[in-house]
């Protein structure tokens, strides 16, 4: 099983500015490349400071020039904001520029806020169709000509300009049903699952919807490759209460979360406050006891013998997730723990 890191800048105010968060996000992806991770994901969201990046492509880009192994993962674009053409032309100008280190996830979004300003409205469970066309034509187009009649999208002859290095870009979907974990597979696509604030179980759930789907299409020529995406913090074994800390970053990032799914409170200046605690009182899955065993969070030891789990359940990758509120120093200390303790368990 090989490691990731997902990463964005994030605010929760104005205290820092974005060219401080910037270089802290180009400081630990160049710290997972030297820790040996395989990728570093960023994905795509839209006027919300706690999760910055409204393109991830430009963002990959100069991680391109600042790196030389790591590979540059765009995870995931909200499919309903692009155009296949400009997906697939994007992805391969980063799979030149960067060597052939490219990765595509797509994903058909999931704030109902960010179709109100970019989709004229359309609710965002509608997106899976505009997902399943780019999974479905990005390889035409770098493979050469090809012209699409679909629901989302239309176009005439038009291929990829550039063409990729790589024959071709890995592509990756943000699967959570029985269906959408079925329509990767059966389009040679890789999977990638987020638990979220769920237990390991939900891990072994959603495998086994990724194995059922693998089953069910034979005839496919390479097994796809999943991916689970989840919080993670590590601290050090001689801090007993060191979880604490990481358990309460990821309950106020859910807050957070919630504050802006439930679109209920228009945010001031790309700001919204947490959602107030005293609202979770009876969702026990919030409580920071509860996200300590549900997110990636331990000791180096705890942390090694639940990634073993995953292995043995067949996970290729895991991605360590930084999107935490925590400090910069905390998330980068919490970071080399886990590059220096975590990944030699792995290495074969």
């Amino acid at each position: 099983m090989r490691f990731s890191l997902f990463i964005h800048m994030e605010r929760y105010d104005d205290s820092i500015p974005h060219e401080q968060h910037w270089r802290d996000l180009v400081e630990l992806a160049r710290l997972a490349e030297s820790g040996g991770f395989s990728t570093v994901w960023i994905g795509e969201h839209h006027s919300m400071e706690y999760t910055v990046s409204p393109n991830p492509i430009p963002q990959l880009a100069y991680l391109a020039a600042h790196t030389s192994t790591i590979r540059l993962g765009a995870g995931t674009i909200i499919a309903p904001f692009w155009n296949p053409i400009r997906a697939a032309g994007e992805i391969a100008l980063l799979d030149v520029i960067s060597g052939g280190r490219a990765e595509l996830g797509v994903a058909r979004g999931a704030y109902q806020f960010e179709f109100d300003r970019l989709a004229d409205g359309m609710p965002a469970t509608q997106g899976g169709k505009a997902m399943q066309e780019i999974v479905a034509t990005v390889n035409r187009l770098w493979d050469g000509d090809y012209a699409h009649e679909g629901e989302a999208f239309q176009f005439p002859t038009s291929t990829s300009v550039p063409k990729p290095i790589q024959r071709n870009p890995p592509v990756w979907v943000a699967a959570r049903s029985p269906e959408s974990h079925d329509f990767a597979v059966a389009h040679g696509a890789n999977v990638m699952v987020t638990p979220l604030m769920k237990g390991d179980e939900e891990v072994e759930d959603l495998v086994r919807k990724y194995e059922t789907a693998i089953a069910n299409h034979p005839e496919i020529p390479k097994r796809p490759e999943i991916m689970v995406l989840r919080h993670a913090y590590v601290h050090a074994a001689d801090d007993p209460e060191g979880w604490r800390v990481g358990a309460e970053g990821v309950n106020k990032f859910y807050r957070v979360f919630d504050a802006w799914a439930g679109n209920t409170t228009t945010p001031e200046n790309g700001f919204l406050d947490p959602s107030p605690e005293s609202k979770f009182a009876d969702r026990p899955e919030f409580a920071p006891e509860s996200l300590r065993r549900a997110a990636m969070i331990g000791t180096p030891e705890e942390v090694v013998d639940r990634l073993r789990g995953y292995e043995e359940l067949g996970v290729s990758e895991f991605s360590f997730w930084s999107d935490n509120t925590l400090p910069h120093e905390q998330k980068r200390r919490s970071l080399q723990l886990f590059i220096d303790e975590v990944v030699p368990a792995f290495r074969t």
